[in-house]
């Protein structure tokens, strides 16, 4: 008994206890409502991703966009959008719908099941109320014509089992356009789950080969590297493939002068201690290894340059990777020599495949290496090479060093083509330009579960298929005596198909079995 002081407490409207809360919650989160909202999400917040450069696809064009958005780029590398796909926000967008799917369909898989084995409706009252139906008379005994519906029906429909004293039959179909909305909202965890296992067990990498080089699968090979959350480096396959030739198809007239057209890189792969095969890599035909597959996602062009220090020792020869900054294959490059006595030599500039003088400017007209052209600016002195920090292989740190400079006190530019020396000032060296070789990208990628979102796709096309064409209704026919409404002998027999859908259109549905039904056509009344 309470006391005097003691009263109960009162629930202010609206408040709820930490369970009711949770359960709300819980409602909220797994309505479909809710999924809907979060799939859009998951969408948009994909949008960065293909408009937005990624590390994990191209870190060469990352670091492009970085240099020519120096004020954006702070900004983006806080936001994570370029690495959307692995982001916090991303991550989280993408749990929540995967807990909202789980949430919504597993409640509707029971239902759906219980519909499944439930009887089909009984007939209403009155079916001549009904929108689409018909009646007639007939000779036929009630029990006769109820016997013809239920063979009649029986075949495309699921029959409700005959009560004593039914003077009906109750069929219905289209209960699987339900399963197909099943079977499309599991499909999207399927393919959820598909995505999560490649983003958790498997990896990506790029790399850029040079014509005649050679690349085998270990992570020192790699340019840059992205591995799952459970990557394992004993999962990579053991191979390795040799750049044996690149060509290209440059279109030279019409319309599209000037765009290339093909692209095609040939492959000696060699799987272990197997023997060596062939293998032409294409654009969207990728090689494929053991579950491994090999893109052809780029080119572009290497000057070969030799750089001699002056004592004339070769401090520098090969290969110089040079980035395409544009469709012309305008090219940016750098070369450095730490070596180099009596001191350092660097080099920066540009690579024109097809070098032309322009109202005064050199221009790059054609992809295609026709007239090959460097023009680079030198320097000398600190490159920043020896103070043990990290520095990209496209960058030049000018910072502490000396650009060289003609007698008459302008930047001493080098331009070359093939076979050209320029000897630099001060005795530092020379420098020549042998040839152009090609240079390609590839992006190796190991993705485990891109089977089972393949499945999932798959699953989702034929789930909306059935929601789209099958059309669920149900069928009603009724017998009885005419007499009963003093209509003479014989049997009043009415027809009623309700359309389920919503789409309507059920006159062909009903005039397809009243042909199968009747037998005095004459008789009959449709409304």
């Amino acid at each position: 008994m309470s006391g005097p002081d003691e009263r109960p407490t009162e629930r202010r409207s609206g408040e709820l206890t930490a369970r009711e809360l949770g359960r709300w919650t819980w409602r909220q989160i797994t309505s479909m409502r809710t999924a809907l909202m979060l799939l859009l999400l998951l969408a948009l917040a994909a949008i960065p991703g293909s408009v937005i450069p990624q590390a994990d696809v191209d870190s060469l064009a990352v670091t492009r966009w970085k240099d020519e958005h120096p004020k954006l780029t702070p900004v983006y590398e806080k936001l994570d959008l370029f690495s959307v796909y692995s982001s916090p926000w991303f991550s989280a967008v993408y749990l929540l719908l995967v807990l909202s799917l789980v949430g919504c369909i597993i409640p509707r898989l029971f239902v759906y099941y219980r519909a499944l084995r439930a009887q089909p409706p009984a007939a209403p009252r009155h079916l001549t109320r009904m929108p689409v139906q018909a009646s007639y008379d007939t000779e036929q005994e009630p029990d006769e014509v109820l016997a013809r519906a239920r063979r009649v029906l029986g075949r495309r429909h699921r029959i409700r089992k005959a009560g004593e004293g039914d003077d009906f039959v109750a069929a219905e179909r289209g209960y699987v356009r339900e399963a197909g909305n099943l079977v499309f909202h599991l499909s999207l965890l399927i393919v959820l789950a598909g995505v999560a296992m490649g983003g958790l067990w498997g990896y990506q990498g790029g790399v850029i080969l040079v014509q005649g080089t050679t690349f085998s699968n270990n992570l020192t090979q790699y340019d840059d590297f992205k591995p799952g959350g459970l990557f394992r480096q004993s999962q990579m396959e053991n191979f390795r493939f040799s750049v044996d030739k690149f060509s290209v198809d440059w279109l030279k007239e019409g319309p599209r002068f000037g765009q290339a057209r093909k692209f095609q890189a040939g492959l000696t792969y060699r799987v272990g201690d197997g023997e060596p095969e062939k293998y032409d890599l294409k654009v969207n035909h990728p090689l494929e290894i053991d579950g491994t597959d090999v893109f052809l996602i780029g080119h572009g062009y290497a000057p070969v340059i030799t750089v001699r220090d002056g004592t004339g020792q070769v401090v520098c020869t090969g290969p110089t990777v040079f980035l395409p900054r544009d469709a012309s294959f305008l090219s940016y490059g750098v070369v450095k020599c730490p070596t180099a006595k009596p001191g350092q030599i660097g080099l920066d500039g540009l690579f024109f495949p097809s070098f032309e003088m322009k109202d005064g400017n050199p221009v790059t007209v054609f992809g295609d290496d026709l007239n090959p052209t460097l023009s680079m600016l030198a320097y000398t002195g600190d490159l920043g090479l020896d103070d043990g920090r990290s520095q990209s292989v496209y960058v030049l740190d000018k910072a502490k060093a000396t650009q060289l400079k003609k007698a008459d006190g302008k930047p001493l530019r080098v331009d070359l083509q093939p076979g050209d020396s320029v000897e630099l000032p001060d005795g530092l060296g020379s420098v020549t330009f042998d040839r152009v070789d090609p240079w390609i990208r590839v992006q190796i990628s190991q993705t485990p579960g891109k089977g089972i979102a393949l499945t999932g796709v798959i699953l989702a096309l034929i789930g909306l298929c059935c929601s789209l064409f099958i059309r669920p209704r149900r069928v009603w026919v009724r017998a009885v005596p005419a007499g009963a409404d003093g209509d003479g002998s014989g049997t009043r027999v009415e027809v009623a198909v309700l359309d389920r859908s919503g789409n309507g259109e059920m006159d062909e549905v009903l005039a397809a079995v009243l042909d199968k039904l009747r037998d005095e056509p004459e008789n009959v009344r449709q409304s």
